[in-house]
C-alpha cells in the first residue's frame, strides 16, 4: 500500500475545513436554527427610502421650535484676556504653550500653600535628609502606564527649574494620582535621586 500525501496548509492554499455534520446537535441549537428566513440584504448604494421615518412615537410631526426673547453676550475678566478676533485652536507655539503651563502651575501651587498652610517650596533636585516639601507636576518615566514605580515629579520652574526626581510612595497610606497633576509632597530626598514621600498636599 502507498503511503497517502499529506495537504501543506498555507496562507494562500489554506486547507479546507470541515463542514459540520447534518447531525450535529450544535445544529439544532444554533442561532440560525431559530432565526426567520429574511431576504438578503441590498447593496448600500442600491438602498430604498432614504431619510425616510420607519418608526416613531409619539406626535413629533410638523413641531417647530422657535426662540423667545433676546439673549446678550458679555466678557467677563481683563481686556487683554478676553479673545476679540479668530483664533486658531492648537496652533499656539511651543514657548506660549509653556508659559502658560508654568503660569497655571505657580497658581495651584499658592493655592495649596495657603489652603495647607505651608511655610513654602523648596527644590527638588537638591538632596535633604530632613523632610521638605516640594511642588510639581506628576509624570511618568517612560511610555507606559502610570503605576507605583513609575511616578515621577517634574518641580516647578520657581524652586526647582523643572527638575525630575522619581518617587516612592509606600508609606502613603492611600493615594490617587493622574499625569499632569499638580500637587505639593512633603518627603525626604538623602541621595537626591529618590524622593520618599511622607505627605500629599492636593488642590
Amino acid at each position: 500500500q502507498g503511503s497517502q500525501k499529506r495537504s501543506n496548509s498555507t496562507p494562500e492554499t489554506p486547507r479546507p475545513k470541515r463542514t459540520p455534520s447534518s447531525r450535529s446537535p450544535y445544529g439544532l441549537f444554533s442561532p440560525g436554527s431559530f432565526s426567520p428566513n429574511v431576504t438578503p440584504s441590498q447593496k448600500y448604494s442600491s438602498r430604498g427610502g432614504r431619510g425616510e421615518v420607519v418608526a416613531s412615537f409619539g406626535a413629533v410631526q410638523g413641531l417647530a421650535w422657535s426662540g423667545h426673547g433676546g439673549c446678550a453676550v458679555k466678557l467677563f475678566g481683563c481686556p487683554e484676556e478676553n479673545l476679540t478676533k479668530p483664533y486658531k485652536f492648537m496652533f499656539q507655539k511651543a514657548l506660549d504653550v509653556r508659559e502658560a503651563l508654568a503660569g497655571r502651575v505657580e497658581e495651584l501651587g499658592e493655592a495649596l500653600r495657603r489652603h495647607h498652610g505651608l511655610d513654602g517650596f523648596t527644590s527638588t533636585a537638591l538632596p535633604a535628609q530632613e523632610p521638605v516639601t516640594v511642588l510639581g507636576q506628576i509624570s511618568c518615566d517612560g511610555n507606559g502606564k502610570l503605576n507605583a514605580k513609575s511616578v515621577v515629579l517634574v518641580g516647578d520652574r520657581e524652586h526647582s527649574a523643572g527638575a525630575q526626581v522619581p518617587l516612592d510612595l509606600s508609606e502613603l497610606p492611600e493615594y490617587s494620582l493622574f499625569p499632569g497633576q499638580v500637587v505639593a509632597l512633603e518627603g525626604t530626598n538623602s541621595t537626591g535621586r529618590r524622593m520618599v514621600v511622607s505627605k500629599l498636599y492636593e488642590v
